[in-house]
């Protein structure tokens, strides 16, 4: 089953699951993935707080992922 990132998928678990995503994190300005508090975020949450379109942000992760 493929791996599919929603508005409540959690950061931690989208770089658990294909450390290579991290370049969408730190394009958007989230450049501490590392800490414990970035990694518990949703995306949507990220999205807000970064002012980032979470609808893109989510199409591009996904795509990454069908490869």
């Amino acid at each position: 089953m493929a791996f599919e990132v929603t508005r409540d998928t959690v950061i931690g678990d989208i770089l658990d699951h294909d450390a290579t995503t991290a370049q969408y994190f730190l394009a958007m300005g989230m450049h501490c993935l590392g800490c414990p508090a970035s990694r518990g975020e949703s995306i949507e949450e990220a999205c807000e707080v970064h002012g980032v379109n979470c609808d893109e942000l989510l199409d591009k992760l996904n795509k990454h992922l069908e490869n």
